[in-house]
């Protein structure tokens, strides 16, 4: 059974036991989270898709980890007088969550 779930404006294909990284969430590692906005449910012998939720549907987890994606440097570079040249790092933030549950 699988289901794709909405999280952060992004949407994520997660099963029973996987560990999947989604935007940060106001939460601490071992608790648990809930999402709600599921869009489809799969199983072995069909599927349910939602408009734009399953109702009833829910996926539960647990917070594993917290902490920042690797850095992704941005530059920009014009060519006057050498003025207008920038360069700066992001790291994003993200909350790592064990998938435990799939209810339809």
């Amino acid at each position: 059974m699988y289901a794709v779930i909405e999280s952060g404006g992004k949407q994520h294909r997660v099963r029973v036991g996987d560990v999947v990284r989604v935007e940060s969430l106001p939460a601490q590692a071992g608790d648990p989270v809930a999402f709600d906005r599921v869009l489809m449910v799969g199983t072995g012998d069909g599927s349910r898709i939602g408009t734009p939720t399953v109702a009833g549907a829910k996926v539960t987890g647990t917070v594993v980890e917290l902490g920042r994606g690797s850095k992704v440097i941005g530059y920009l570079f014009k060519h006057r007088k050498n003025s207008n040249r920038k360069r700066w790092g992001h790291r994003q933030a993200y909350t790592a969550v064990k998938i435990e549950a799939i209810e339809a």
